[in-house]
């Protein structure tokens, strides 16, 4: 069995149900998930709810005693271990908290699997741990510098999953992917945020100059990605999970108004975007190299206007998924 332990329809680094993907695509065994915190929703879930290869089991992996006796109990072979406080602004308010789960919750997820005996425990990290770059491309063996308390709770959480294979040869493996977008995503997220403010009519909230760019990444690609790793990726290794594709914050602002208000006048563009006080540290760029990963045979394959029309249809009919959806749109964490 594979247990995929991760938020329902949260984000890693925006990471979109990507457990549930992974359960629509992978192999046909059995897997478990952990239900976590407040991005999470059951609804996104219904569509493979009655799959023979889904078992869904809540709890926290902050909780040894339930981590140990899921181990017990299940017949778990690989870890998938998603499960995080995702969200960087809301890391500035709640630092502590982001490290408790992101760090603790790591050591007692890698801490049993290693006790069970798994044969193989994939953590999901982000790009962020390297914190910005104007020109310099990280490729895996790049310092990690991060500049946010999410970045650094990710960062450390990883030295704690390497410590395992240095000392024990637990065969453990790390990706660092780039942000990740698609249906099923907690509306927090950049994407889904802007997408769903201008379908309620509302304007995009720009932080700060909007001229950080990022790496977008559609969710089936980066379920291919954690598929090619699962099968194919060396114990021990890590992984960039990256893009080429990269757009400033205010293009994404510009984009989805073309396309969800069907303007291109740059008077009218303006009056649906909103600069509000940039966050306390906001990293220009992450650019990764992904050469390590297309050795394995994987790389990107959906286009940016076929992946945003998708989500943008998505939530056009899904936003109201999760109950605290509305409080999610703010520009600052509530």
């Amino acid at each position: 069995g594979i247990a995929e332990l991760g938020d329902v329809g949260s984000g890693l680094g925006g990471t979109v149900g990507s457990s549930r993907r992974l359960c629509e695509a992978g192999p046909g065994d059995r897997r478990c998930w952990f239900h976590l915190d407040y991005c999470a929703s059951l609804k996104n879930l219904e569509t493979i709810s009655n799959k023979q290869n889904y078992k869904f089991i809540q709890g926290d992996i902050c909780d040894s005693h339930f981590v140990k006796l899921l181990f017990e109990t299940e017949k778990i072979d690989i870890v998938l271990h998603f499960a995080a406080q995702t969200h960087v602004d809301l890391s500035f308010v709640r630092a502590f908290e982001f490290t408790y789960v992101n760090v603790y919750g790591t050591h007692v997820l890698v801490s049993a699997a290693h006790e069970a005996r798994v044969e193989k425990f994939i953590y999901v990290s982000t790009d962020e741990v390297y914190g910005g770059s104007l020109d310099k491309e990280f490729d895996e063996s790049s310092p990690k510098q991060p500049t946010n308390p999410y970045a650094s709770s990710k960062a450390a959480a990883e030295c704690f999953v390497q410590s395992y294979w240095e000392r024990y040869k637990f065969p453990v493996v790390i990706t660092r992917s780039s942000n990740v977008y698609g249906p099923h995503q907690y509306p927090e997220k950049v994407i889904p945020k802007f997408i769903s403010l201008l379908q309620h009519n509302r304007k995009c909230c720009i932080h700060g100059s909007g001229l950080q760019t990022r790496n977008f990444l559609y969710a089936t690609d980066v379920v291919e990605a954690f598929l090619t790793v699962l099968k194919k990726g060396k114990p021990g290794e890590i992984y960039n999970i990256g893009t080429n594709f990269e757009m400033s914050v205010v293009q994404l602002a510009k984009e989805l108004i073309q396309l969800i208000k069907e303007t291109n006048s740059e008077s009218e563009m303006e009056n649906w975007v909103d600069y509000v006080n940039d966050r306390p540290t906001n990293d220009m760029r992450y650019p990764m190299k992904s050469e390590k990963i297309h050795g394995l045979g994987w790389r990107p394959k959906v286009p940016w206007k076929e992946g945003i029309k998708k989500t943008i249809e998505w939530y056009r009919e899904n936003f109201h998924n999760w109950k605290n959806a509305e409080k999610a749109l703010e520009p600052f964490p509530v």
